[in-house]
């Protein structure tokens, strides 16, 4: 799929979608009260449950094998006759897909982008970075270091 956005403005979306994919449904309802009225909403595609095949790498960076499947929703929904709004989110909330796919199409409006990014993607990637490094922190808390002693000489 191509887009019509330039590099900077596409890189920009992907880190937006992704920040809204992780967000939770409270999260991201909280911001709807303050945008005021919105364009009538046209629903291109429903919010629909499906599955997708989720893959690892041996060591992390070997072999790709198929981990298993997780549920995910996707939506499309298009802002009056303004921007499509797109949104994929893990688990079976059509809601929070629903609103992340909403906000998608708002940031791509100028008139609500710079409020959106100011008020709720800038904090959301903000926490989301603070929580994914307490998780990492936690985790190599717990990594254990193995090596082998040599006894002798052979």
């Amino acid at each position: 799929m191509t887009s019509d956005l330039p590099n900077d403005d596409f890189s920009a979306r992907q880190s937006w979608l992704a920040v809204l994919a992780r967000a939770t449904l409270s999260e991201l309802e909280a911001v709807f009260p303050t945008l005021g009225e919105l364009p009538p909403l046209k629903q291109v595609r429903a919010p629909e449950v499906g599955m997708v095949m989720l893959r690892g790498r041996v060591g992390g960076t070997g072999n790709p094998f198929n981990l298993g499947e997780a549920s995910v929703v996707r939506c499309a929904v298009r802002l009056g006759d303004g921007p499509l709004g797109v949104a994929y989110a893990l688990g079976r909330n059509k809601r929070r897909a629903e609103l992340a796919a909403i906000l998608d199409a708002l940031l791509q409006d100028p008139a609500h982008h710079d409020g959106l990014q100011r008020c709720l993607v800038a904090p959301l990637a903000s926490a989301q970075a603070q929580a994914g490094a307490q998780r990492r922190r936690e985790a190599a808390s717990s990594k254990v270091e193995f090596f082998t002693l040599v006894r002798g000489e052979a």
